[in-house]
């Protein structure tokens, strides 16, 4: 076919012009998807650079003074201006109105799909770089009447999609409690970097066809036991959770989080985990050195109840995983504001929490990054030291290996931070699946005919499409039929004389 050949024919001109001239190459090679990672990074990078820019003391208002194009948002961008052309050319042949609803209508739909599809190219762009691997990453496109469970969602997208939304959200949310202490200095909005986190997050469920409240329901309910279930979680089952982690079987979050750390720190490369490591480790030096003193005061109080919340974690693994110690785990961080008194003293709440509240957030924040350093910097010398035993046996080796894995992956609270972002990510599906469904309900499906076709909108609530009766389509053929075409078509032909008969 056509296609076939047109793909050869992209593949050998990507193969022999090089890397220089695939540049301009643009569709299709490697400066299309090398501009996604790099428009990807930029977001976070935009970010980053309004808390430096609070740190010292830099908002809107002086920027604007200094005349600097970052005192404003950036809301015209070169996507909505390409908008113009298009409907002009739309215009030209179809007439204005249908201009106006193709291109308005689907402007909405178009943006969290586009921004949902950046994420997957830089996502696919990041993983390759790191593995030397080119996995097929699913775009978020199933069969138009299949409905996509929440759990299916999540298995797919937690890594590409949710963890860097929340890795935003962080930084947004520092950005903004910094922004609220510079009285009179203003904050930007930054409506894009919100859209883009929400998008991330709420996409697949704003193209998940039938929101119905029963399915509402079952996708609940199946995503709680999801995040609550314990299979995988003994040491004999690593080998299965390796494998069901490749074929995208995961039974729990738990084997999807550890199927995930057990291919990243087995099986990539040891150098790039270094140098990974190695970065990060650059960062958080910066990160101590930008972050004022009085902020990091609070640091060994979180270590405390972190050294505290490792003894609640070797009761779980004592006990056969007991999801008991597990969420005890999670509430032994209440002891933070007891204990706080006994080292910051009044400081803690004084003048007020509001006033304090950048603090708790950036602090926080800087010892999750530091507790995961951690566990990077454990993990690699774990592999270094296992690795330089060779008169171990190799499956011997790998066994001990995972095992490290597999007890840094809840020492380290890698999972507990999964469960805390899947609640999230579940209430986030449940606001949307509700809303839409309200919508479907009251305005006569309109999410559905929307997104699929009037025919499959015509489905009642409750109702499944074509359950016991013919498409709607078939329906309405035979009763336009029933009465005048289904009877004049006999006797027309019977009076059809011979003249008719040949010009025919």
């Amino acid at each position: 076919s056509i296609s076939v050949i047109r793909s050869r024919d992209n593949h050998l001109l990507c193969e022999r012009i090089g890397l220089l001239h695939s540049l301009s190459f643009y569709f299709s090679s490697v400066a299309f998807y090398a501009s996604n990672l790099i428009v990807d990074i930029t977001i976070y990078l935009y970010v980053i650079l309004f808390i430096l820019f609070s740190f010292t003391g830099f908002g809107p208002g002086e920027l604007s003074a200094l005349g600097s194009t970052f005192h404003t948002e950036w809301i015209i961008s070169i996507g909505l201006i390409t908008l113009i052309p298009q409907m002009v050319e739309i215009v030209l042949e179809y007439g204005a109105v249908h201009a106006v609803r193709e291109v308005l209508g689907g402007l909405f739909a178009a943006t969290f799909f586009f921004i949902f599809q950046n994420k997957n190219i830089a996502s696919s762009m990041k993983e390759g770089a790191m593995t030397g691997l080119a996995r097929y990453f699913f775009t978020g496109r199933p069969p138009a009447n299949q409905h996509q469970t929440w759990m299916d969602i999540y298995k797919t997208y937690w890594k590409s999609h949710y963890k860097p939304a929340f890795f935003l959200c962080a930084a947004y949310v520092i950005y903004c409690v910094l922004a609220a202490q510079q009285e009179g200095e203003g904050k930007l909005p930054m409506g894009l970097v919100c859209l883009s986190m929400v998008a991330w997050v709420i996409t697949p469920i704003l193209f998940s066809p039938f929101p119905r409240w029963n399915l509402i329901g079952q996708d609940l309910r199946e995503f709680n036991s999801f995040i609550t279930g314990c299979a995988g979680s003994e040491d004999a089952e690593i080998p299965e959770v390796v494998v069901r982690g490749k074929r995208g079987t995961v039974r729990t979050l738990y084997e999807c989080g550890l199927s995930e750390e057990l291919a990243v720190w087995s099986e990539q490369s040891l150098p790039m985990l270094i140098f990974t490591t190695l970065v990060k480790a650059v960062v958080g030096a910066y990160l101590v050195l930008v972050v004022p003193s009085e902020i990091l005061d609070f640091m060994p109080i979180f270590a405390l109840i972190f050294a505290l919340s490792w003894v609640v974690v070797l009761g779980y693994f004592c006990t056969g995983q007991n999801n008991v110690f597990l969420v005890a785990s999670f509430l032994i961080w209440i002891l933070f504001v007891p204990l706080a008194h006994f080292v910051v003293g009044s400081r803690l709440s004084h003048p007020n929490i509001a006033t304090r509240m950048p603090e708790y957030v950036i602090c926080i924040t800087t010892f999750m990054f530091l507790m995961g350093l951690a566990k990077e910097v454990v993990l690699i010398a774990c592999r270094v030291a296992i690795t330089a035993c060779p008169c171990v046996p190799k499956a011997q080796r790998v066994k001990r290996l995972q095992e490290c894995i597999r007890l840094c992956f809840v020492y380290f609270f890698v999972h507990q931070q999964h469960i805390v972002q899947a609640y999230v990510v579940c209430a986030a599906n449940l606001a949307t699946s509700v809303v839409l469904a309200v919508v479907d309900q009251v305005f006569c499906n309109i999410h559905t005919w929307f997104l699929l076709n009037s025919e499959l909108a015509r489905t009642q609530h409750g109702e499944r499409y074509m359950e016991k009766n013919a498409t709607f389509f078939e329906m309405d053929h035979l009763r336009s039929s029933f009465g005048s075409d289904l009877w004049s078509s006999d006797s027309e032909s019977e009076a059809e004389t011979p003249e008719d008969s040949a010009r025919t």
